[in-house]
């Protein structure tokens, strides 16, 4: 607002005693101080309100209208209740600095000022975001150039005053502001232990039909969280079963309550989330290259195609999710399914959103991490096809690839709270395999293991591959190629080793096992030295990651050796 508009108020009780010619400067904000030196409050651009309690004598008002002036504020008013008349002194350095300078009447508040000039201010800055956003909205609906989220959380912060954040539906960082990349005015950036917290009261809203805008108080601080809904869905509107899209959807955090805003800010804030929406609607069309990859690969895996026709695809694939590769990377299979109380799954679709956002690194921001995740779906199931640039061994695969046990470490307590008392979300995690040979067997291993997952308690259970190396697993029901996996996994490090050594570790754990773990039995039926016997049952150990020390390890070599 213009300095004029103040005088053509008459409510506001101003006069002006100089400064006519500066009336057109721009008004950006109200102060009111009795402070000798109030620059460390101001920024520029401000009405400075004024009791005068400042001023002892006339050699007072020079210096404090020079601090006014090299602060840059726009006006100063002074009121006439302490003193009467604004003195002499004060209008002399006021028209020397060509600072303009009001009288205000006794009989008006300080507080009616300001809440006018805040008002008016507020509204502008309003208008001239909305318009930025409206034009924003153009851009990025008819062409990539934009800038994304992070761009419109700027204008956020700099034209309202507003710290606003973009977070996945696991609580994840999307996007944020610049500025919080360190710390504004004290104040620390959203912390990963906030995003999870501030995703688990969104989803847990959600859940239940509340419509947002959702407050949520987080160690004393404020924030409203808003829907930000993919096509489809309206600003406002909200789908017939919020089941459908919660665990998809992103959300905008911003730090204030808006519950006090008036109808016209809140329609810009759901401005804001339709234009966000438009980046994630933009950014899944791109990953549809990788998921039609996927859902090949996997057609052709389930359908029994000819292991050189999969190959054939992988290789396709390969450079696509992991660029400047060299070499056919190894694979694991990732298989997710939501279910509801009602005894659904959601489709596939969203599972398979979900999916992808969890197998991203949680400690990463951006979209960008996911752009190298494959993901399929069929029937309620989403399956990932998950590229592994390197196995430093390819018999070590415990320290490679994608952990069950960590998977869903940093997401449970988001999607726990979007499931609670409704609905399961239950993964299955194969080992890595280095051809496509292995990737029907791995298919079904990540599906058995997704099966023992749903028979664990718990809203967000993973099983992984190691798990499925257990005697108690491998009933009759268990299909061929698990059987194949389970002794794939136990045998063919010895057989490989004793391939490249002649070290004959399949003949000694077959004897060492019918001698009932004997160590002397065991070496004088192989005609032995104990300490021979000794070094190669190390080796055996060392190879398969078991102990043959124990009960259930031995188990499992024996029904190994007798499947193989």
């Amino acid at each position: 607002m213009r300095l004029r508009a103040l005088l053509d108020t008459d409510a506001l009780g101003l006069k002006l005693l100089g400064g006519e010619d500066e009336l057109d400067r721009g008004v950006r904000g109200v102060m009111t101080t009795d402070l000798r030196d109030p620059s460390r409050y101001l920024s520029g651009g401000e009405l400075v309100l004024t009791g005068l309690a400042w001023r002892r004598d006339a050699a007072d008002s020079e210096p404090f209208v020079r601090i006014l002036v090299q602060a840059g504020v726009a006006a100063l008013a002074a009121g006439e209740a302490e003193l009467g008349d604004v003195p002499d002194d004060l209008v002399e350095a006021c028209a020397r600095h060509r600072l303009p300078l009001f009288a205000v009447h006794e009989s008006v508040a300080f507080a009616t000022i300001t809440e006018h000039v805040v008002r008016q201010v507020s509204g502008e800055r309003a208008g001239d975001l909305a318009a930025v956003v409206d034009r924003h909205r153009r851009m990025m609906t008819s062409g990539p150039a934009g800038g994304g989220p992070d761009v419109v959380l700027d204008l956020l912060g700099s034209d309202l005053d507003l710290r606003a954040w973009v977070l996945s539906p696991t609580g994840r960082l999307i996007a944020a502001p610049k500025e919080t990349s360190g710390a504004r005015g004290g104040v620390p950036a959203l912390d990963t232990e906030a995003c999870a917290r501030l995703a688990a009261e969104h989803l847990a809203a959600v859940r239940t039909g509340r419509r947002g805008p959702h407050r949520v108080v987080l160690d004393r601080t404020t924030y409203s969280l808003f829907p930000v809904r993919g096509s489809g869905h309206g600003p406002s509107s909200e789908p017939a079963d919020p089941r459908e899209t919660m665990l998809a959807d992103w959300l905008l955090a911003v730090e204030a309550d808006a519950g006090d805003w008036a109808e016209e800010r809140l329609d810009l804030l759901q401005g804001v989330t339709q234009l966000i929406a438009v980046e994630r609607d933009r950014r899944d069309a791109a990953r549809t290259v990788r998921r039609r990859l996927a859902q090949e690969v996997l057609e052709l895996v389930q359908t029994g195609a000819a292991p050189g026709e999969i190959a054939a695809r992988l290789r396709v694939a390969a450079p696509v999710l992991l660029p400047g590769l060299g070499t056919a990377p190894h694979w694991q299979v990732v298989v997710a399914r939501v279910e509801w109380g009602d005894g659904r799954g959601d489709g596939g679709p969203v599972t398979q959103a979900l999916l992808e956002e969890i197998l991203v690194d949680p400690a990463s921001t951006g979209p960008e991490p996911s752009d190298r995740i494959a993901v399929a779906h069929t029937g309620d199931e989403a399956i990932a096809l998950v590229p592994l640039p390197s196995v430093a061994d390819e018999h070590d695969e415990a320290g490679a690839g994608v952990l069950a046990d960590a998977l869903l470490e940093s997401v449970r307590g988001p999607l726990t709270a979007g499931l609670d008392g409704d609905g399961r979300l239950t993964v299955g995690v194969s080992a890595a395999v280095h051809s496509a040979e292995g990737l029907r067997g791995a298919l079904e291993e990540a599906r058995h293991a997704r099966r023992v997952a749903a028979a664990r308690p718990g809203r967000v259970c993973a099983a992984g591959h190691q798990e499925l190396a257990s005697h108690v697993l491998l009933l009759p029901f268990v299909p061929d190629d698990v059987r194949r996996a389970f002794t794939a996994r136990l045998l063919d490090p010895l057989r490989e080793y004793d391939r490249r050594h002649r070290a004959e570790l399949i003949p000694t754990l077959e004897a060492f096992l019918d001698s009932d773990g004997s160590w002397t039995r065991c070496a004088t039926r192989l005609h032995l030295h104990v300490n021979t016997l000794r070094y190669r049952v190390g080796r055996i150990e060392q190879l398969t990651g078991r102990d043959l020390s124990r009960l259930e390890d031995k188990l499992d070599f024996f029904l190994a050796l007798r499947m193989s």
